[in-house]
């Protein structure tokens, strides 16, 4: 096999993410927590977000759609990109609903869904997100009363896949069962992900 050298110039799934924010002074954060689904509604939610969109990434295939990232060949994540406002939604804030939302410490699994494309990870933008995603994961871990080891990644963010537009706002439209749930700035109802 040839020299492992940067394989990004020829493979635009995995050189990094350089799309932009739709407003100046706004960032992007991205996060894999198992389906995106449910993770995307609790992002929508926060107060400082202004735009959610599911998708995949950190994965070695361009161009993937679902059927091909559940397949398990692509190496990608089902993740959320947030755009947020930093001096509305401090960074942490998102970090704090990320842990909140999904059990770090099973490998390529949250719940019933089973899969690679289902790994916890924090995608970052630059080095400060690095920096704080990292401090937050020491903490998570010292908070955690077992022995169980979380297991999250935390690498810098590949190029963005937006998934199918069935796929987007999916619980807030009603999912698979038209049960339309509220992703109104600062809501606690319970999220129900259905299929």
């Amino acid at each position: 096999m040839a020299g492992t050298g940067d394989n990004s110039t020829t493979n635009p799934a995995v050189g990094p993410d350089l799309d932009k924010p739709d407003n100046p002074g706004h960032e992007f954060a991205q996060f894999g927590a198992g389906c995106f689904w449910g993770v995307e509604l609790a992002f929508q939610r926060v107060v400082g977000v202004s735009k959610t969109e599911v998708g995949y990434s950190q994965g070695n295939v361009p161009d993937p759609n679902y059927r091909l990232v559940c397949s398990g060949t692509t190496n990608h994540v089902e993740v959320v990109r947030v755009q947020f406002d930093p001096q509305v939604c401090p960074y942490t804030n998102l970090l704090s609903v990320f842990w909140g939302r999904h059990d770090p410490t099973t490998r390529n699994r949250q719940g019933g869904d089973v899969g690679t494309q289902y790994r916890s990870g924090i995608y970052y933008y630059n080095e400060t997100q690095a920096r704080l995603a990292r401090e937050s994961m020491e903490a998570k871990q010292l908070e955690m009363k077992d022995q169980r080891k979380i297991v999250t990644e935390i690498l810098p963010a590949k190029r963005f896949y937006r998934a199918e537009e069935y796929h987007q706002q999916y619980l807030e439209k009603g999912g698979g069962r038209g049960s339309k749930q509220s992703a109104e700035k600062g809501c606690n109802d319970p999220i129900r992900c259905y299929g």
